[in-house]
C-alpha cells in the first residue's frame, strides 16, 4: 500500500490534509473531564469507550469455537484465550492512542495518509468486513429469539434491525447513555456465565492448569485448527476502527500533559474491559469443558445443541435459560457497536456530510438484506454456513486495519512525542505478523475443508 506524494502540511505534520470534521461529529468531545479530582473519579469519567470496544471480543462468532475448543479439549485452550486477549489489549491501545494524540479515528488516518484509490479500496474491505461481522451478530440475536420465544429466525433478523432507533435515541440523549446501555448488557452476560459456572462445578485446577500454554496445543493437528480459530477470531477489524473515534467523544485538552493524561486512562479502562471480555470467552470455554467435555459430549460445537444439552446435563431447566439469554444480550450488544462502526468508517473514508439516521439504516440494512435472503432459502443450516463465511471474510481483511494501525503509530512525523518506542513498535509488529500468519493458516484449513 503506496501513500500518497507528500505536500508541505505533510512536512510539517506527518499527515497530508489539516484535520476537518471530527469523529462522530455529534458525540465528539461531549463529555467533558474533570480537573484537580482523585484518580477514582478520573478514571470514571474514561471509563466507557473500553467497554463498547469489549462487545467485540464476546460476540456470537467466539461462542463456536469456545464452545468446541471445551467440548472437545476441556481447559487446555484456556492458554490460547489468555494469550489472543493480551494481543487484542496491545493494538485496542495502539488506535485509542491514535485517535487521542492526531485527533482522527483509523478510517481518517487512512483516508489522510494513502492515495484515493488505495483509500477507496480499504473502505470497500472494511465495509465488507463490517457487514460480515453483522451478519455474525445479526444471526446470533436471531438464533437466541428462536432459542428463548419460538420466533422464527427470518423474523428474529428482521428485528435485530429496531437497534437503529434505540441509537438514534440514546445518542439523542447523550453518548454516556449509550456507554450505561452497552455496560448493562455487558453485565447481564457476565451474571448469566457466573451463574452457569457455580452450577456446572468446574475443577479450580483443572482451569489453572489450562492457563498455562502446553505443546500439545502445536503438536495435536485438531487442537492447533481451533487454537488458530480462537485466536484467529479474536481482534475484529472494526473494533480498531471504533475505539480511534468513540475515545475522542472525551473532551481532552490539546496540550501534552492532557493528551498523556487521556492516553493512560483510556489504556486502564481498554484493558480492564477486555480482561472482563477474557471472562466471558474463558467461561463459554470452561462451562463446555465442565458440562459437555466430562460427560463424554466431545463433539459440541452448534449453539443450539449447546442450549438443548446443558439444562439436561446441569439438572436445571434454568441453565439452558441462562445461556440463551447471554446469546441475545451479546448479539444486540454487536449489532449497537458495529452499526456505530460502520457509521465511523464511512464517514472516516469518505468524509460524507449525511444524516446520522441515514448512515446507520444504510449500515444496518448491508448487515439485514444478506442475512434475511439467506435465512428464507436455506433456514439453519444456512445461516451456520453464513457465520463461518463471516469469519473467513473478517479473517481476510484484518490485516488491511492492522497494518495501517501500527504503522501510523510507530511514526515520529505523525504521532510526535507519542510515538510508538522501539521496543513497543517491535512488539506491535510482531503481534501483526503473528495474527495475520494464523488468520492465513486459518483461511487455508477452512478452504482446504470446503474442497475436501
Amino acid at each position: 500500500m503506496n501513500a500518497a506524494p507528500t505536500t508541505p502540511i505533510e512536512e510539517l505534520t506527518g499527515w497530508r490534509h489539516a484535520r476537518q470534521r471530527p469523529s462522530l461529529p455529534e458525540s465528539y468531545h461531549s463529555i467533558s473531564v474533570p480537573k484537580g479530582v482523585s484518580f477514582w473519579r478520573k478514571a470514571l469519567a474514561f471509563a466507557g469507550p473500553g467497554y463498547m470496544v469489549a462487545v467485540g471480543y464476546m460476540d456470537p462468532g467466539n461462542w463456536a469455537t469456545d464452545i468446541a475448543g471445551g467440548s472437545r479439549f476441556a481447559y487446555t485452550l484456556l492458554s490460547v484465550i489468555l494469550l489472543s486477549n493480551l494481543m487484542a489489549i496491545l493494538l485496542q491501545a495502539l488506535a485509542l492512542k491514535l485517535g487521542i494524540v492526531t485527533g482522527r479515528d483509523l478510517a481518517q488516518a487512512c483516508r489522510d495518509h494513502y492515495s484515493r484509490p488505495v483509500s477507496f479500496a480499504l473502505w470497500i474491505g472494511c465495509e465488507i468486513a463490517i457487514a460480515a461481522c453483522d451478519l455474525a451478530e445479526v444471526i446470533g440475536s436471531a438464533i437466541a429469539l428462536n432459542l428463548l420465544f419460538g420466533i422464527p429466525l427470518i423474523w428474529g433478523v428482521c428485528l435485530t434491525a429496531a437497534d437503529v432507533l434505540l441509537i438514534l435515541f440514546l445518542q439523542q440523549k447523550g453518548f454516556r447513555y449509550l456507554e450505561a446501555l452497552i455496560i448493562a448488557l455487558i453485565a447481564t452476560i457476565g451474571v448469566c456465565f457466573g451463574i452457569e459456572l457455580l452450577l456446572a462445578k468446574p475443577a479450580l485446577a483443572a482451569i489453572g492448569q489450562g492457563l498455562l500454554p502446553r505443546g500439545e496445543i502445536v503438536s495435536n493437528p485438531a487442537m492447533l485448527y481451533i487454537a488458530i480459530g480462537i485466536l484467529g477470531a479474536t481482534v475484529m477489524p472494526h473494533n480498531l476502527y471504533l475505539h480511534s473515534s468513540i475515545v475522542q467523544t472525551r473532551h481532552v485538552l490539546p496540550d501534552s500533559g492532557s493528551k498523556r493524561e487521556a492516553i493512560r486512562f483510556a489504556t486502564l479502562d481498554s484493558t480492564l474491559a477486555l480482561f472482563f471480555a477474557f471472562f466471558i470467552n474463558a467461561a463459554i470455554l470452561i462451562l463446555a469443558a465442565a458440562a459437555f467435555n466430562s460427560s463424554g459430549h466431545h463433539a459440541v460445537a452448534d449453539i443450539g445443541d449447546a442450549y438443548r444439552l446443558l439444562s439436561p446435563l446441569l439438572g436445571t431447566g434454568i441453565a439452558s435459560v441462562l445461556f440463551a439469554v447471554a446469546l441475545l444480550a451479546s448479539g444486540q450488544n454487536s449489532t449497537i457497536t458495529g452499526t456505530l462502526a460502520g457509521q465511523i468508517v464511512m464517514e472516516g473514508f469518505l468524509n460524507l456530510r449525511l444524516p446520522a439516521w441515514l448512515r446507520r439504516l444504510i449500515t444496518r440494512l448491508i448487515a439485514i438484506i444478506p442475512a434475511v435472503i439467506v435465512t428464507a432459502l436455506y433456514g439453519e443450516k444456512g445461516t451456520g454456513a453464513l457465520l463461518i463465511l463471516s469469519q473467513v471474510i473478517l479473517s481476510l481483511q484484518l490485516s488491511f486495519a492492522v497494518v495501517p494501525l501500527v504503522l501510523f503509530t510507530s511514526q515520529r512525523g505523525k504521532m510526535g512525542e507519542f510515538v510508538n518506542s522501539r521496543g513497543l513498535a517491535a512488539l506491535s509488529w510482531i503481534v501483526a505478523i503473528a495474527i495475520i500468519g494464523l488468520n492465513a493458516w486459518l483461511l487455508f484449513g477452512v478452504f482446504r475443508n470446503w474442497l475436501a
